[in-house]
């Protein structure tokens, strides 16, 4: 199974939109960083036909410590989610 890197989106954007390999590079790190400053500021950021990132707060709760099954707690926490949309879920179900 293959991987997509930031470099990879960064030159699949600049063969289709013509970019040059910098601003290809620039625009791929700016919309991680408007999605990232988005959640950040508690904000749910959605695209229509693709889904919804979400930070979740976990609370803290008992759990075991898995290689000797002693009780351990784990900590509450705050967790990025994506769900994607039921379009994007039928795409991919049906390899488009």
């Amino acid at each position: 199974m293959a991987t997509i890197t930031r470099i990879d989106f960064a030159n699949r954007l600049r063969e289709r939109f013509g970019l040059t390999t910098a601003d290809a590079a620039k625009l791929v790190d700016v919309i991680f960083d408007e999605i990232r400053e988005a959640l950040i500021n508690g904000e749910d950021v959605k695209f229509a036909g693709f889904g919804t990132f979400k930070i979740l707060t976990k609370s803290a709760r008992m759990g075991r410590n898995p290689k000797t099954g002693a009780p351990a707690v784990i900590s509450a926490r705050c967790v990025a989610t994506f769900r994607p949309s039921n379009e994007f879920r039928a795409r991919v179900a049906n390899g488009k």
